[in-house]
């Protein structure tokens, strides 16, 4: 009997530690009936953001010819495309069918570059790079953000490089297919001629590094984009998103390669996920223990950034709880959070009168240099709840209240879950990460 009890704690642990985030429990953020609610409304968002085979969404665009279901950034009239990034971000809410996985898996790894290629623009598309979004009509991949024209993407204002953060959500895409179905073999499965895990391989090494470092890095001449949430905004230097997602990438990628008994492989991949556990708060953490987005241009304190590695386990003990508090405070005094919404930036770092972040195409408090998103605000809760429980929970309450306030279910005159807002504005209704990100935090009771 003490044997069974003792395997069944161990498997409790790792199912806590599963793909590198080390998550505490964190008691109820939400009541249950607020709990329920938030279930019911990313439910329904989702199927909104369904677009079924044969279906048109956009005057703009032809039909759902990919053969199956994809799902967009959000309903109504956003994005009309499918974007790995969001659907990645969305896929441990539960909704989504192992048939619908399987699709967008299937459709991401076909459209990978198998041929380095430069743009008209003079972007560079790498060998094994991932799309920023797919074309629903005809199935085109559109590595850079902005457009939708397969001949004209790219251009210096969207990266000479593509995104470096939908590498390693194709790698979580994989990861959560194969986990939740128990099918690993399908990971020795050819697409195009190419094993899925060989896919998964090539996606990981596309976003550089300094020679000998482990630190996603990128220059003023082959900059691309740090995290897709930002792609308006200029940053350079060490990158600290996207070296986040690197680090559950590589703990997932440990994972893959021991189900198909590549031993050596799989320890590889943990100790590339060791180092970047030491050099994210090494390189990035700011005197008061928050993680700056960048080392180079926009080397800005980053919320989302300095939250997540919280709730991926990247900062631990004493560092952790100094970050925590901080975060905790910046809530109490106004500069993190409005009507349960996150910023970039907190209002104390703006870089100046006139922007939030450094360089940025949007003007400040609008879009991503300054607006409010919901996006972040589950990651921002489990970190308050490490040392402020009760404020962790007032901040879900507001970020609930919000949406009930705005339900779109309520008629066409209101649209929440917004992707942002400000104080004037809104933008992109019935947008999905803003409840399923969230939700997924929340629901670990």
């Amino acid at each position: 009997m003490k044997k069974v009890k003792f395997l069944i704690l161990l498997n409790l642990v790792f199912v806590l530690t599963v793909s590198g985030q080390s998550k505490t429990r964190i008691n109820n953020l939400l009541s249950e009936s607020d709990l329920g609610y938030l279930k019911g409304l990313t439910k329904d968002v989702l199927e909104s953001s369904r677009i079924y085979p044969k279906q048109k969404i956009s005057p703009d665009f032809g039909v759902n010819n990919t053969g199956g279901i994809l799902i967009r950034p959000g309903g109504r009239n956003s994005y009309p495309a499918f974007w790995i990034r969001d659907y990645a971000m969305s896929l441990e809410c539960g909704f989504i069918t192992r048939d619908e996985q399987k699709h967008m898996l299937q459709l991401t790894a076909s459209t990978q570059c198998d041929q380095t290629w430069i743009t008209k623009s003079g972007s560079m598309v790498p060998l094994g790079a991932i799309a920023d979004h797919i074309r629903i009509d005809d199935s085109k991949p559109i590595f850079f953000p902005g457009t939708y024209d397969f001949t004209n993407q790219g251009g210096k204002t969207w990266g000479m490089f593509p995104p470096y953060c939908d590498q390693y959500f194709f790698i979580h895409m994989a990861y959560y297919y194969v986990k939740t179905t128990s099918f690993t073999n399908f990971l020795l499965n050819k697409i195009n001629g190419v094993r899925l895990i060989d896919r998964l391989e090539m996606a990981y090494k596309v976003p550089p590094t300094q020679q000998g470092g482990v630190l996603v890095y990128t220059t003023d001449n082959f900059r691309g984009v740090d995290f897709g949430f930002r792609d308006a905004i200029y940053i350079t230097g060490n990158l600290c998103f996207p070296s986040l997602l690197k680090y559950r990438a590589s703990m997932e990628l440990a994972e893959l390669f021991d189900m198909i008994k590549y031993k050596n492989k799989a320890e590889g991949y943990r100790i590339i996920s060791k180092r970047l556990k030491n050099e994210i708060p090494r390189v990035f953490s700011d005197n008061r223990g928050m993680l700056l987005a960048s080392t180079g241009k926009s080397k800005q304190a980053d919320v989302w950034s300095t939250a997540l590695a919280i709730y991926f386990g990247v900062l631990e003990g004493e560092k952790m709880k100094k970050t925590a508090q901080f975060l905790s405070d910046a809530y109490k005094n106004g500069t993190l959070a409005n009507r349960g919404n996150i910023r970039h930036i907190l209002i104390c770092d703006d870089f100046s009168d006139s922007t939030a972040w450094a360089i940025s195409l949007a003007a400040k408090n609008n879009y991503q240099n300054g607006a409010y998103w919901g996006t972040p605000t589950g990651w921002v809760c489990y970190a308050m709840a490490k040392v402020d429980i009760q404020a962790a929970k007032q901040l879900a309450k507001e970020y609930i209240d919000d949406l009930r306030a705005g339900d779109y279910r309520k008629g066409p005159e209101f649209g929440a879950p917004w992707e942002c807002y400000n104080a004037g504005s809104t933008q992109n209704s019935v947008y999905l990460t803003t409840v399923s990100c969230p939700y997924i935090v929340f629901k670990q009771k």
